[in-house]
């Protein structure tokens, strides 16, 4: 009698470990479908409102380099077609998606001291009143909020991955300019930086193409 009691102690103990072993998986599948699926929306989500935001400073980026040509006086349109040195490169680079990301990152990056030294050169030429003044802190600060969207974008799909800094570090901003060099410089940084925009809004357009419907997919549970 006491063996059979014993046998089905057992066979409820082991009945028990059973439903709780399930219990968990069920409670780790549904974990990792959660996480999935954050990520996913995060791809997309993200991904889109970086893909609209840089098509608005695209369309922006036009219109500053026309304001900023007409504010310059003559020979403006020779301005942007001087070579300059120590300017952001527009191309990105990188073999994997998370290489191309931080590349998107670091070059966004990049510009904002550039803006900077650009604003404080046109402030010295233009009245307080310019419309480039304003235009150039609006299209700095746009710029520095698609790098926190890209910066969270990449953080969300690699968290795991820490952004590294850029090779050989930041641009070096030019030795002081005079006023032709000064005219020239802001030309070729905002049309150069429009060059970068196009490459980045095409850079989003692949992954959200290839690299997040590709995940979506992955990701998919098929139970």
């Amino acid at each position: 009698m006491n063996g059979h009691v014993k046998s089905m102690h057992f066979q409820q103990c082991m009945e028990l470990a059973t439903t709780l072993l399930s219990l968990l998986l069920v409670m780790a599948v549904d974990s990792t479908r959660t996480v999935a699926a954050s990520r996913n929306q995060q791809c997309g989500n993200s991904l889109q409102q970086s893909l609209k935001l840089t098509k608005l400073l695209q369309k922006e980026s036009v219109d500053l380099i026309r304001t900023y040509k007409a504010s310059q006086g003559d020979m403006s349109e020779l301005f942007c077609k001087v070579s300059v040195n120590n300017i952001p490169d527009p191309n990105i680079s990188g073999l994997e998606p998370s290489e191309r990301i931080v590349s998107i990152y670091t070059h966004l990056k990049a510009f904002l001291p550039h803006f900077k030294r650009v604003y404080e050169q046109q402030k010295d030429l233009q009245p307080p009143t310019s419309p480039l003044l304003s235009s150039l802190i609006n299209v700095s600060a746009r710029n520095r909020y698609l790098a926190g969207l890209i910066n969270n974008f990449y953080q969300s799909l690699f968290p795991n991955l820490p952004v590294p800094e850029p090779a050989g570090g930041p641009t070096t901003l030019p030795p002081p300019q005079n006023v032709f060099q000064q005219k020239v410089y802001g030309c070729v940084v905002l049309k150069t930086y429009k060059e970068l925009l196009s490459n980045v809004f095409q850079e989003l357009r692949v992954l959200k193409n290839n690299f997040c419907r590709r995940r979506i997919q992955i990701n998919t549970p098929f139970f």
